[in-house]
């Protein structure tokens, strides 16, 4: 027999596991990062729809894998189902880096796709095959990486992200480089994949034992009926319910699915951690920065809580078994959403507050070169030239009548048909020409971004690019609509054949920071170029980006002390022939919990944000006592140790069958 190579105590084979389930994790994770915004940004879904179909695909990525433990158990083993369904998954992430190349139907080249139902279809087919093989292969990499190990060494999935890497890129039209974006995790996966088939030949290959989960349910089917048949007071009760099933089946597989279902139980309120967990995009202000964090705390976190933690815990007499660890992480986890229900609280009091019901709200804007007066109901403003009011002022609109006027000038009345709910901006650049404007911002830009319009007081219509973006014809005394940026610095092309060539067309925005928006006016100086002036609509985020670093401390090491943990459980409670289907129960968890946040989503939005953290916080405490209930009452097993006694009793009765006289020749001499 040989002996397998090894490197620091570890297994060789098991560094090409590592490297490939490296590289399938940041493959995937870089990959789902870019859903939301593809889904917004390219496809032009709105956020209900983003938000369902993602739920969606999570859930599937996270059922899938009952697929592959049945592929791997009862027909190609765990080695060749994660290479089959391996090359699906890298075509899947080839299939949606190729529906995002806006060139595909853009047969105008002006920047939008023709056909937009091709890029649906592509990324649909995509995201299935992706489902497909990453959540195939989820029970196998586990389970086959626990097969290198010998007794005693334990091998653990760690979970990583990506970072987002959005440039912008294009043939004909300049747009956000999907193709790249997505064609990063595309090659990674494929990476994985090679490393994976290079190590071939140090694996130890466990091979199929059969449809163990068809067996499984069979066995769980007939027992259930039997005891349905002989629910009579006549017939004796048995110990377990399973035991039913011994009329038919050998007493090794009842007592290996007594094991598994004894764990399965427990994963019941499990899922509310993960419907908690695979929302924590919603607890950010600005994703883009703030996704790392959570990153760079598992990092940090699994190693200390490792090394440190559980040895000081340990050296403390304290039994922290497994079940205990993840009854503390769904605690962490609860108090994850205490924290952003804090941090919410604090956003809400910076927020500005927009109009409801029957009201409106209206801003003066002068792009004239006079001071100008506006009455309102109960009061009346004065703007000088290139000015505005401060702020927003609310009405009623059925009782709202507006005049303009100025120093030697009759008075304008206002008419225009006020559209409740929203705000609105009034221009004027002199006593009798005005412009009313809905501005189309009903509450604060999503996702930290900011909101960037522009004003024409230029005169002639002009175009406007900043960052990818293209404003289309602005025209005279007129507005644009808002276009989303990220933060920094932003540089912005003004377009137009009335500007001459000696003007300077190119110009910066300010430092835009978190959630603002801007108007820029762009006015025209006394030699005829055009000059920017910026005003602000919405001030920025003033709440700190620090605070929202505990609920990510406190979710992370949920993560670390719950997901690992319970990883290590599930592989270490699992007969050897069921570690696949008991990893795909786990994974199945997951999948629930995506499910119940479509439920949740579905049944309706609150309209305070903190109430809906509270709302999660509270289920999953209740869950975590619950869990800690069931816990309490669970008797660890060694699978190992069980299934050895069966060896040797199989050895016993095969040695009686194959010498029925020696028993008996025994008992002869005995009693002489």
């Amino acid at each position: 027999m040989s002996v397998p190579k090894s490197c620091f105590g570890y297994p060789l084979s098991i560094f090409f596991i590592v490297v490939n389930e490296f590289c399938e994790r940041f493959s995937y994770y870089g990959m789902r990062a870019l859903l939301i915004l593809y889904f917004q940004r390219f496809l032009g879904w709105n956020d209900n729809l983003g938000t369902a179909i993602y739920h969606t695909f999570v859930a599937l990525c996270y059922l899938t894998p009952i697929l592959g433990a049945l592929i791997a158990d009862s027909w190609l083993g765990k080695f060749k189902t994660i290479v089959s369904l391996s090359i699906v998954y890298t075509i899947g992430q080839v299939v949606i880096a190729v529906s995002s190349i806006n060139d595909l139907t853009d047969f105008n080249h002006d920047g939008t796709p023709n056909n937009i139902s091709v890029h649906v279809a592509l990324s649909m087919i995509g995201l299935v095959l992706i489902a497909l093989g990453t959540g195939g292969i989820k029970p196998c990499v586990s389970a086959f990486g626990g097969d290198q190990f010998e007794e005693g060494q334990v091998i653990v999935s760690r979970s990583f992200s990506s970072p987002l890497l959005i440039q912008v890129c294009g043939i004909h039209s300049k747009q956000a480089c999907y193709p790249l974006a997505f064609g990063v995790p595309a090659a990674l996966m494929a990476v994985s994949l090679i490393v994976f088939v290079i190590g071939s030949g140090m694996y130890k290959k466990v091979q199929p034992q059969g449809n163990i989960m068809s067996k499984v349910a069979r066995c769980i089917g007939f027992a259930i009926k039997n005891r349905i048949s002989h629910r009579s007071k006549k017939f004796p009760k048995r110990e377990h319910w399973l035991d039913w099933a011994s009329e038919k089946y050998d007493e090794r597989l009842i007592s290996q699915i007594k094991m598994v279902t004894r764990v399965m139980f427990l994963y019941i309120p499990l899922p509310m951690f993960w419907a908690l967990f695979d929302q924590q995009g919603i607890i950010e202000i600005q994703p883009d920065q703030m996704q790392t964090v959570n990153a760079i705390l598992i990092v940090v976190m699994v190693p200390i809580v490792d090394a440190v933690v559980y040895p000081l815990i340990a050296k403390c007499g304290l039994n922290f078994t497994s079940l205990k660890k993840m009854t503390v992480g769904m605690f962490l986890a609860s108090m994850a959403f205490v924290a952003a229900a804090i941090v919410q609280v604090d956003i809400d009091k910076t927020l500005p507050v927009f109009p409801k019901g029957n009201e409106v709200q209206i801003k003066v804007l002068n792009i004239g070169n006079n001071s100008m007066t506006v009455s309102f109901p109960g009061t009346t403003v004065t703007c000088d030239q290139m000015s505005q009011t401060n702020g927003f002022l609310t009405f009623n609109v059925d009782n709202l009548s507006i005049n303009i006027s100025s120093t030697g000038t009759p008075v304008t009345p206002v008419t225009h048909n006020f559209e409740s709910g929203h705000r609105h901006t009034l221009l004027v650049w002199a006593p009798s020409n005005y412009q009313v404007v809905k501005d189309g911002l009903n509450q604060k830009p999503e996702k930290g971004r900011n909101g960037i319009r522009f004003v024409n007081a230029f005169g002639e219509s002009f175009g406007v690019t900043m960052d990818g973006e293209v404003y289309n014809n602005v025209s005279g005394h007129n507005a644009s609509e808002y276009l989303f940026f990220s933060s920094g610095v932003k540089s912005f092309t003004i377009n137009s054949p009335e500007i001459s060539q000696q003007c300077e067309k190119q110009f910066k925005t300010s430092y835009l920071e978190f959630g603002s928006a801007f108007t820029y006016v762009i006015t025209r100086k006394s030699d005829g170029c055009p000059e920017p002036k910026i005003f602000e609509d919405i001030s920025p985020n003033t709440v700190s980006m620090a605070l929202q670093i505990p609920q990510y401390f406190l979710l992370t090491c949920g993560e670390v002390v719950f997901s690992i943990t319970g990883l290590e459980f599930s592989y270490s409670q699992a007969p050897s022939n069921m570690k696949s289907v008991l990893q795909a129960g786990w994974l199945l968890t997951v999948a629930v919990g995506n499910i119940i946040v479509l439920i949740v989503a579905g049944a309706g939005q609150f309209s305070e944000q903190w109430a809906e953290y509270v709302l999660f916080a509270a289920l999953l405490l209740v869950v975590c006592i619950i869990f800690a209930i069931m816990a309490r009452f669970y008797t660890y097993v060694n699978p190992a140790e069980i299934e050895a006694q069966f060896d040797e009793d199989d050895k016993e009765d095969d040695l009686e069958k194959s010498n029925p006289y020696a028993k008996l020749d025994f008992v002869s001499q005995t009693q002489m």
